[in-house]
């Protein structure tokens, strides 16, 4: 056998090694770091387009260099990708030749000396009080799914939970004595989130009301807080869809989000005169500068009031 024949041998064993370790570092995601479904299909996406990007280029993947790197990057700039998106396969390839440093598959982690595309600095989208209110108030209460929904509603502008950790939910989360739940975030992080008087009340006559008729014709999640029409417990998505009706029920922006609640919630507490370190606890944040945007929300919206309250704030 020729050395170029050796040498394309020896590529191909290594491309058609590389997706398993791929498949191993999901895994390692899923079971060791606790990471959502949702997040590990993401980076699975996202590896599996480089994984191809590596085969049909005839790149070494586990000998990849800067160079080439910068390559595949250049391909996703031309096709269109944006900033934001080529930041995040950046982010999962880093994450994955940091593992199989790690675990010794390799010794070359080039990924580490290439910097991220610089993204613009957005604000994220908050509701106001009328907005806020406007929404969970289109729900019919004398309705099952009507009173489930508005629980969702009440508990995401209570807690800032993620769609996530509220799909998670059980009923025994909810502490109704002190006044609290227990909500479970990124890496099976346990934190007790305080919830106001109303969402709980709504919450009770959820409990009461509408989830014995949840059911379905099969066996119902016992445990589930919110559950679907059939008794299911309600995952991230079905969460989401009853979200995006009610938003478009209560004539407000398709751009509002499940997370434009928890974006809310950060702004309502620092403008309330919350510590930015409290907060980055109620939020489940792992960094405090995760936190520190909702800063600037806070201070834009003492701008506003002040033009607006202020006699000659206007001029």
């Amino acid at each position: 056998m020729s050395d170029a024949s050796e040498r394309t041998e020896a590529r191909t064993a290594e491309q058609a090694g590389f997706r398993a370790h791929i498949q191993g570092f999901l895994s390692y995601l899923e079971d060791v770091r606790g990471l959502s479904p949702h997040t590990v299909a993401a980076y699975g996406s996202d590896l599996g387009s480089f994984a191809s990007w590596c085969e049909r280029e005839g790149v070494r993947p586990l000998e990849v260099s800067h160079r080439e790197l910068r390559s595949f990057l250049g391909e996703l700039t031309q096709a269109g990708y944006s900033p934001k998106t080529i930041s995040r396969r950046l982010s999962s390839i880093r994450g994955l030749y940091k593992w199989l440093v790690h675990e010794g598959l390799t010794s070359k982690d080039s990924a580490a000396a290439i910097s991220s595309p610089k993204l613009a600095k957005l604000l994220p989208r908050v509701l106001t009080d009328k907005e806020a209110a406007s929404l969970i108030s289109v729900c019919d209460v004398h309705d099952s799914v009507g009173l489930r929904d508005r629980t969702m509603l009440e508990l995401l502008y209570a807690t800032g939970a993620r769609i996530s950790e509220l799909s998670g939910l059980d009923v025994a989360d909810v502490d109704f004595s002190q006044g609290q739940v227990r909500l479970m975030g990124k890496g099976s992080k346990e934190r007790i989130v305080p919830v106001y008087k109303a969402a709980l009340d709504t919450t009770r006559a959820y409990l009461a009301l509408a989830r014995p008729e949840l059911r379905g014709e099969g066996q119902p999640d016992p445990d589930a807080l919110l559950r679907s029409t059939r008794g299911n417990r309600m995952s991230a998505d079905a969460l989401r869809t009853a979200f995006e009706r009610r938003v478009r029920e209560a004539g407000l922006d398709p751009s509002v989000t499940p997370h434009a609640m928890r974006h809310t919630y950060a702004t309502e507490l620092l403008g309330g005169g919350a510590d930015l370190r409290s907060v980055q606890e109620l939020l489940g944040h792992a960094s405090l500068s995760t936190t520190q945007i909702y800063t600037h929300l806070s201070v834009d919206r003492l701008k506003e009031a002040t033009r607006q309250a202020h006699p000659r704030g206007s001029e």
